[in-house]
C-alpha cells in the first residue's frame, strides 16, 4: 500500500522580493534621513539668524542711547580744547596710553563736538576684516555729553591755589540732602574721566588723574593729553586764572563741576585665532568694553543743516571732509552688519539692520519758518 506525500514546506519570501523590500527600505530612510537633515540644517538657519539678529539689536540700541545723547549739557558750538599747548587732545584712548581708533585726535584745531564723524576710521590697527562686504571699510563715532547720573555737581568746587588748574577742592553742598555720594565711591569718579569745569565765563575739560575723598587732580600727564596747564587757553589753568582759588569759606570762588562722557565706538578683530570682529564701547580714558559680537561692518552717515543753502545735506558719510560742522548734524543714520558663527558645516548667514537717531541736543533748525 502507497503512502501518500504531505507537504511539509512553508512559503517564505523570495530572493527577488527580499531585494524589492530592501530597495523600498532604503528609500524611505534615505527619505527620512534627508527630511531629518533639513529639518535640522533649518534649526541651525533659524538658530543662527536669531543669534547674529540679538547682536546686531544690542549694537543698534546701545549706540542709538548714547547718539540721542550727544551733545547734552555742551556750550552751544561744542568746547575749545587746550590752545598753544602740546598738541592736539585725544579721544578712543585708554590710561595705558593705548589709542583704539586709528585716527583719535580732536577735529577743527582741537575742537570737541557732540558728534564727531569717523569717516573709514573704524576698525582697531587698520586691521582686515575679510567677511566685511566691499568697499571694506568702516567707520567709527564719538560722542560727547554731560553724564547726569553721578551728582558731582552737589559738590562746591574750587581750584587749589598755585595748581595751575591742577587740583580742584570738593565740598558737599549742605543744601543737598542727604549728602552726595563720595567722588570715588562705587560709579563715581576714577582715573581716565573727562570732567567739564565752567566758572568766570569760561569752560574747560580736563581728565582725572587721581583723586581721594575730598579733590580731583589733573596732572599734566595724562592719557589723553587734555590738562596741558601749559597752554596759553583753553585749559583749566584759564578757569582758574579767570574765578581764582579756594578760599576759607565755602562756596566762594567755585566753578560748576560735571562728569563729561566721551564715547567711542568702534570695531575689533581679536588676536585670538577664531575670534569673531566685535563692536567695543570706549569711554573717556578708561579701558574699551565688547558690547556686540560677530560685527563685521559699522558704518555711518549724518544729515547735516547747511547754513549756506538753508537746506538738509542728507547722508553724509564724511562731513568733515566735505566741510561741513558738526554742530549741524541733526540726524544719525546706522547701519550695522554681523556675521553668523560657522558650526557643523554650514555656511555662515550675513544680515543687516539699520536705524536713524535723532540728535535731539545738537542743530536744530525750523524748516517751516
Amino acid at each position: 500500500m502507497m503512502k501518500t506525500a504531505h507537504d511539509n514546506s512553508k512559503r517564505g519570501f523570495t530572493l527577488i522580493e527580499l531585494m524589492v523590500a530592501m530597495a523600498l527600505g532604503l528609500i524611505v530612510l534615505t527619505a527620512m534621513a534627508s527630511l531629518f537633515k533639513t529639518g535640522m540644517d533649518s534649526t541651525v538657519l533659524v538658530t543662527q539668524r536669531a543669534e547674529t539678529q540679538q547682536n546686531m539689536r544690542a549694537a543698534i540700541d546701545l549706540i542709538a542711547k548714547d547718539v540721542s545723547m550727544a551733545g547734552a549739557g555742551l556750550p552751544s558750538g561744542g568746547i575749545t580744547l587746550p590752545q598753544g599747548g602740546t598738541g592736539l587732545s585725544k579721544f578712543g584712548c585708554d590710561q595705558a596710553g593705548v589709542c583704539h581708533v586709528p585716527t583719535a585726535t580732536y577735529p577743527a584745531g582741537n575742537q570737541m563736538y557732540g558728534i564727531i564723524p569717523g569717516y573709514k576710521n573704524g576698525v582697531e590697527a587698520n586691521a582686515v576684516i575679510p567677511a566685511a562686504p566691499a568697499p571694506a571699510f568702516s567707520d567709527s563715532v564719538t560722542v560727547v555729553y554731560v553724564d547726569y547720573n553721578f551728582p558731582i555737581w552737589e559738590y562746591y568746587a574750587c581750584f587749589v591755589g598755585g595748581s595751575n588748574g591742577g587740583t580742584v577742592n570738593l565740598t558737599p553742598n549742605p543744601g543737598f540732602a542727604p549728602a552726595p555720594p563720595l567722588p570715588n565711591a562705587a560709579g563715581g569718579i576714577q582715573a581716565g574721566d573727562l570732567i567739564l569745569l565752567s566758572g568766570g565765563s569760561k569752560t574747560g575739560v580736563g581728565e582725572v588723574t587721581t583723586l581721594n575723598t575730598t579733590s580731583l587732580n589733573f596732572a599734566n600727564t595724562d592719557a589723553l593729553n587734555v590738562n596741558q596747564s601749559g597752554a596759553t587757553s583753553g585749559n583749566l589753568n584759564a578757569i582758574q586764572g579767570a574765578v581764582g582759588s579756594c578760599t576759607a569759606t565755602a562756596g566762594a570762588n567755585n566753578v560748576s563741576i560735571y562728569r563729561l562722557y566721551a564715547i567711542t565706538y568702534y570695531l575689533n578683530v581679536p588676536a585670538v585665532a577664531g575670534q569673531t570682529p566685535r563692536l567695543m564701547r570706549q569711554v573717556n580714558g578708561l579701558a574699551p568694553v565688547p558690547v556686540a559680537d560677530d560685527i563685521i561692518n559699522l558704518q555711518f552717515a549724518f544729515d547735516v543743516y547747511n547754513t549756506s543753502s538753508g537746506a538738509l545735506d542728507a547722508n553724509q558719510a564724511n562731513p568733515l571732509g566735505t566741510g561741513e560742522s558738526p554742530n549741524n548734524i541733526q540726524k544719525v543714520n546706522v547701519l550695522v552688519m554681523g556675521q553668523s558663527i560657522i558650526t557643523n558645516g554650514n555656511k555662515a548667514q550675513n544680515m543687516y539692520l539699520a536705524t536713524d537717531v535723532a540728535a535731539r541736543n545738537m542743530a536744530f533748525r525750523n524748516r517751516y519758518q
